[in-house]
């Protein structure tokens, strides 16, 4: 009874006039791993986008605003905006104003916005890792798929007579190349998108560790205007 089922959803999909749904079909039962995997990408692709989206700010109009309240020694005030808007950069900033609010050292507030950056980096990069383990995973999956159709393929065309052995061996590479091209398909998708969020963190990184080190230049030559 599963034979027949699963034979008849193959024929609905090859009578199908959609190529992506024939060649999915026609791939066998691994495709529906390399699909798995493929879900699995899609969900983590617009996660991140979600994710980094809330996390990251424009560095120059928050830097034009907060400094600009530095420079009148406003410190209450640009604590009150840095927790209006709340991302890994505001944080950082933020970490090092409290410092400065207490009046403790330079040094002190330096390694309060370092600690701070250490701490906030793990949520801009998340399961970003993951795209990449996708990408070489998807990889071997399709790989798995084409020798499996080979090896189908060949023990079909030895099994069958004159009549069907070119049938027999037609069905097996398209398993074969079906699979290859899924599973390729997905891992270029993730890694790509891999590498794009680890540009897209690694400036969001720099920006904290730049404006940091601006706020801290700022603060040190301006520590007489300081309102405690």
């Amino acid at each position: 009874m599963g034979e027949e089922v699963v034979q008849l959803a193959v024929m609905q999909c090859e009578a199908s006039g959609n190529f992506i749904a024939r060649a999915f079909c026609e791939g066998g039962s691994i495709m529906y791993i390399i699909g798995a995997v493929g879900v699995l990408t899609a969900f983590l692709v617009i996660e991140r986008f979600s994710v980094l989206g809330r996390l990251t700010i424009n560095k120059t109009h928050l830097n034009e605003n907060l400094f600009s309240m530095l420079l009148r020694g406003d410190l209450k005030q640009a604590i009150a905006f840095c927790d209006s808007k709340q991302t890994p950069l505001t944080n950082t900033l933020k970490a090092g104003l409290v410092q400065v609010l207490n009046k403790r050292p330079d040094e002190e507030v330096q390694v309060a916005m370092d600690a701070e950056v250490l701490k906030e980096t793990p949520k801009l990069e998340g399961w970003t890792s993951f795209l990449a383990v996708f990408g070489n995973i998807s990889v071997l999956i399709g790989l798995l798929g084409t020798i499996i159709g080979m090896i189908m393929s060949f023990r079909g065309v030895a099994n069958a007579d004159a009549a069907t052995k070119s049938l027999e061996l037609t069905r097996g590479i398209a398993e074969a190349l079906n699979c290859t091209a899924f599973g390729l398909s997905v891992a270029i998708t993730a890694i790509t998108f891999y590498g794009f969020f680890q540009v897209k963190i690694g400036r969001a990184i720099n920006d904290m560790l730049e404006s940091s080190m601006r706020m801290m230049n700022l603060v040190t030559s301006n520590r007489d205007k300081m309102k405690y």
